[in-house]
């Protein structure tokens, strides 16, 4: 109760702060203007030189990109008599070390798809929970799944096995076209998004027309910078490896290693091979090619790893298949456009620490799917785009504690030579070891089972006090009273630069939104 009185005090002294980051919020967005799409990308459709028309499939939406979030989208915006047009750059199988774990909030999601079988005849892995360890202590974390059905779970899995199975499906649909293109540029025509133009395979260049044109073309996205406005930071990177035939300490759980300099990442993709990431802060990496990454990751990465997986580690550095991936962090900042819209990992990224990407898209893709559903056309661009200014809002619960998480655990798990910083990695994992609500909550949160931005922020907080709270007894010092002090600031220094990234009145008081009340444009 104590811990709570001391909370109640702190969210009065900071309820100021998210209203004025709410009033400049908003202020901010209304400010936006079309002039921030001076990129090149956006052409107008009277402008296109050699190009042949594409439009007798009669499209009702393009989707460009056919990852995670293109494909699913296709499936569900073609289950409802869309007649969807999917332009994808590559149609082979994808092969990346990241887009491998789905949580628990993320499956849920998947089944209200109905794009769980997507996940069946491709070796998936059950996961139910994370095993966290640190300086030879471990503690084990199990999601809270006693209230659903007993297929509800995690699941991991190699993601080109997973997106193949997604396209599959869609592709099934006699009213989904999936085609293999490079989309050059967005048509615009006095500010309403048309189309695109893309070159196909064959090396044709070709025009598509559609009411409305969904941009899903991932993390290094070329058309995102017409859409939105990308602040894209690159904290650190993964090196990734596959280990083979060894068996986790905890069976079905992911494994986060709290390591020097930062956290390994471990968890099963099959039933024989075991995805290793290994965090780098920065974006400057040892050279493969002359061997320092397999030195580095030998010498500094490997005696921190539990035993059990010491060998195969060192086995898979011996192989030489090593493959790094930049983290990339983006907070949603959208131009409401005409015509056209962001989804996916082109939109909204956070760190791949806690798995919560493709929870995130998915989630969108209801949301979106639920919004459009009412429409009989799509052909009123400006009525349609107002409309759809709600989806921003109404996203915002789930993609904002998410991204939120991601940002603040990996800056409490990384290490630091600076004391308060320790003591706050050291709370969290005690924290999170005392079990109960104190585990279950957290978790929760990041299973995507919990998204409520408020609890986020009582449990991080929870984990300062908790925190200062060690320092403190049982003999208080100037020394620690100090460090306890610096803890709470460090922790406030974190989070609230986060949120007010993702935009705090969203956030916290979406209800205040006018945006959250549109209705549906008269048919």
């Amino acid at each position: 109760m104590f811990h709570l009185y001391i909370l109640g005090a702190f969210f009065a002294s900071v309820l100021g702060f998210f209203l004025h980051y709410a009033l400049r919020d908003k202020e901010r967005k209304d400010n936006c203007h079309r002039h921030h799409r001076a990129d090149g990308l956006v052409t107008s459709s009277s402008e296109i030189g050699q190009c042949r028309q594409d439009d007798g499939f009669g499209t009702d939406i393009i989707i460009v990109g056919a990852g995670v979030a293109g494909s699913a989208l296709a499936h569900t915006l073609g289950k409802d008599g869309r007649r969807v047009h999917v332009i994808e750059r590559d149609l082979t199988e994808p092969d990346r070390i990241v887009g491998e774990l789905l949580q628990p909030g993320g499956y849920l999601k998947l089944i209200e798809l109905g794009l769980e079988d997507c996940v069946e005849e491709i070796d998936a892995q059950r996961v139910l929970g994370y095993a966290l360890f640190k300086d030879g202590k471990n503690t084990r974390l199990s999601y809270p799944l006693e209230k659903f059905h007993s297929d509800v779970a995690g699941r991991s899995f190699h993601n080109g096995r997973f997106i193949q199975r997604m396209r599959e499906k869609a592709a099934s649909l006699s009213n989904v076209r999936m085609e293999q293109g490079t989309v050059t540029s967005l048509l615009e025509e006095n500010g309403t998004i048309k189309g695109v133009q893309y070159k196909t395979k064959a090396g044709q260049e070709l025009k598509a027309y559609a009411p409305l044109t969904i941009v899903c073309d991932g993390c290094f996205s070329n058309l995102r910078r017409s859409l939105c406005n990308p602040k894209v930071d690159v904290p650190s990177c993964f090196v990734g490896l596959v280990l083979e035939n060894c068996q986790l300490p905890f069976a079905n759980h992911g494994h986060v290693i709290l390591a020097d300099p930062s956290p390994i990442l471990c968890y099963p993709i099959s039933s024989t091979e075991v995805r290793c990431l290994v965090d780098v802060p920065g974006q400057k990496l040892p050279s493969i090619a002359n061997g320092e990454m397999a030195n580095y990751l030998k010498t500094r990465v490997a005696p921190q790893l539990p035993p059990q997986l010491y060998d195969a580690f060192i086995s898979a550095i011996d192989q030489g298949k090593i493959r790094t991936m930049p983290n990339r962090s983006m907070p949603a900042d959208p131009y409401p456009t005409p015509g056209a819209l962001l989804m996916g990992d082109a939109f909204n990224m956070r760190h791949p620490l806690t798995g919560g990407g493709m929870t995130v898209a998915l989630s969108d893709i209801v949301v979106l799917r639920d919004l459009l559903k009412p429409l009989s056309n799509l052909n009123d661009a400006v009525s349609l785009s107002k409309y759809l200014e709600s989806f921003y809002t109404l996203r915002k619960p789930v993609a904002s504690t998410i991204n939120t998480l991601a940002g603040a655990l990996y800056k409490v798990f990384c290490a630091s030579p600076d004391q308060a910083r320790k003591e706050m990695r050291e709370a969290c994992f005690d924290y999170l070891s005392l079990g109960g609500v104190c585990s279950a909550g957290p978790v929760a949160l990041l299973s995507g089972l919990n998204p409520r931005p408020l609890s986020l922020v009582v449990h991080f907080f929870a984990v300062a006090i908790y925190g200062v709270g060690r320092l403190l007894l049982p003999f208080p010092s100037l020394k620690r009273m100090w460090i306890g002090a610096r803890l709470i600031s460090g922790a406030s220094s974190i989070i609230f630069p986060i949120i007010k990234a993702e935009g705090v009145r969203q956030m916290f008081f979406p209800v205040t939104v006018p945006a959250y009340y549109r209705a549906p444009p008269a048919k």
